[in-house]
């Protein structure tokens, strides 16, 4: 077995991405297809924790949230990240994977309550953990639960996955000539405004020098290949 130059990382996917080429729900083909390259990252020794987002789900009722007060339009967010979390967990579990659900929301009927040590536990245990209900609090996205969860959880690394093959200097699916960054700093994201995360998880991971990956999640074992070391879509770390 090749040596793994990250040992724990937290598998960041966008609700969007569970979508394929749907406008909102869930595409059964592709999500199998996701939780196929978890399961192949943890049999290669990986510890594996993921944070879903929810607008797969939520955009499919964003109509009716218009004009809703902030903060209940996030719980509602939250929830729909919940009916991700299961779903995935579902998928795992049918390819016998043993996974754990953590929510920051209190909903023990489905879901452990999210507790850090818990959490630290499955993952020395190898079960694949999915970190739902984002922070558990409004006016915070899942990319920030995402850089909290990773700090909380000592992950070697983010990996954002996208549907594109890194961070672009402009969007690649509308735009030919746009020119893709092998390696940023935070601070460079920051300043050009580029979309790879909101601000406050990018400046979350540069205060605690988490490396971020961004990568193609739909092109076939780019999962294994960064854990591995090869150099796959666009590193960011640094001031």
């Amino acid at each position: 077995m090749s040596p793994l130059k990250y040992r724990r990382v937290l598998l960041k996917l966008s609700g969007e991405a569970l979508a394929g080429d749907r406008e909102y729900g869930m595409d059964p083909d592709t999500v199998t297809s996701i939780c196929r390259e978890v399961i192949a990252a943890r049999e290669l020794g990986a510890e594996i924790a993921l944070v879903i987002g929810g607008g797969n789900i939520f955009r499919g009722v964003s109509e009716s949230a218009q004009g809703m007060d902030r903060a209940s339009a996030d719980y509602m967010g939250m929830l729909a990240t919940v009916m991700n979390s299961l779903a995935i967990q579902d998928i795992l579990e049918k390819m016998n994977a043993d996974t754990r659900v953590l929510s920051a929301i209190a909903m023990h009927e489905v879901a452990e309550p999210y507790i850090r040590r818990r959490a630290l536990r499955h993952l020395e245990k190898k079960r694949i953990i999915i970190c739902a209900a984002g922070t558990g609090n409004p006016y915070f996205t899942t990319d920030t639960a995402a850089a909290l969860r990773a700090m909380e959880l000592k992950a070697d690394a983010i990996f954002k996955a996208t549907k594109v093959d890194g961070v672009f200097d402009k969007d690649p699916v509308t735009n030919s000539e746009a020119l893709k960054y092998e390696s940023l700093s935070y601070i460079d994201v920051l300043s050009r405004r580029l979309k790879v995360m909101d601000s406050a998880a990018v400046s979350l991971c540069m205060d605690n020098d988490m490396p971020l990956v961004v990568f193609n999640l739909f092109q076939r074992d780019n999962i294994i290949r960064i854990l591995k070391g090869e150099k796959i879509g666009t590193m960011v770390q640094g001031g």
